[in-house]
């Protein structure tokens, strides 16, 4: 596991927490336990909220990305809110509703957009970022 980045905790310009994905290879558990971690002291049904984004935006990522691929945790106390952005690869954007993977896949950007405040996607020359965020 490699981690870059400081702890979440401290002032609203902390630098967020940072984690190589592709020391997980499709492992998206460890990769919630991570998480679970990296945001002690968040309440548990907003942490239970969080924890279904990542799993929905890491599994696309893993799905539909390429490597090299990156989560960053921003969190910010006042007002609560974690922001979660994954890195990869590919320039395709995820898609609302429908899964290039076959008709019982498609859910997860629809769960990602009814939990998160926000979401969306910024694209850069190395690829895109997908992010989400919270209120807690």
């Amino acid at each position: 596991m490699s981690i870059v980045g400081h702890s979440l905790a401290g002032g609203p310009h902390r630098r967020p927490q940072v984690l190589d994905l592709n020391d997980y290879a499709h492992d998206v558990a460890a990769v919630r336990r991570w998480t679970r971690s990296a945001l002690s002291g968040v309440t548990a049904d907003a942490l239970e909220d969080i924890l279904l984004v990542v799993n929905e935006l890491v599994s696309n990522a893993f799905d539909h990305g390429r490597g090299p691929r990156r989560m960053r945790l921003h969190r910010s106390t006042e007002p609560c809110f974690v922001r979660v952005e994954i890195d990869d690869t590919s320039p395709d954007p995820p898609t609302l509703g429908c899964s290039r993977l076959g008709g019982n896949r498609g859910r997860g950007m629809v769960i990602v957009h009814r939990l998160a405040k926000d979401w969306g996607v910024t694209h850069s020359l190395h690829g895109k970022t997908v992010w989400a965020e919270i209120t807690c």
